[in-house]
């Protein structure tokens, strides 16, 4: 193999479009934009969900429900990960400070999740049915 017998394999270099070159070229005179209309002219940019004035699919359609914005304030915690903490007595500080939910958080919600064997008192924090039941197993306490 040479330099000079070096070649793209076929189809793999594709020349360029060039209209308006006659009619032999097969692109001549309207350029292969068709008749008219607004797709004809230069300079069209016909924007996503456009149909032509009629009023647009996603604007006939009803919207319904609504977005909270309390998600992004809003955690869970594991009750593992609590079971590691060396305080008694659990709340928001004492998470934050534990670096176990971020300090723009302002509600927790303890789930059933791991292991648990510690005696805790839960203050101002929310929990499921599973998890009061295994605190107060424990001996500890939930005061909301």
């Amino acid at each position: 193999m040479f330099l000079n017998n070096l070649k793209y394999s076929s189809g793999a270099k594709k020349n360029k479009k060039r209209v308006g070159r006659g009619i032999g070229s097969g692109f001549g005179k309207t350029c292969g934009r068709g008749h008219k209309g607004q797709k004809s002219r230069k300079g069209v940019s016909i924007r996503r969900g456009f149909e032509g004035g009629q009023m647009p699919l996603y604007r006939r359609i009803p919207k319904f429900g609504f977005f909270s914005r309390r998600k992004y304030i809003t955690l869970e915690v594991r009750l593992s990960e609590i079971n590691h903490l060396p305080q008694k007595v659990i709340n928001l500080k004492t998470l934050k400070k534990n670096n176990i939910i971020k300090h723009s958080t302002r509600y927790v919600k303890i789930i059933n999740s791991g292991i648990f064997n510690t005696v805790k008192i839960i203050r101002g924090l929310k929990v499921t049915h599973s998890v009061r039941k295994i605190i107060e197993e424990f001996g500890g306490k939930i005061e909301e």
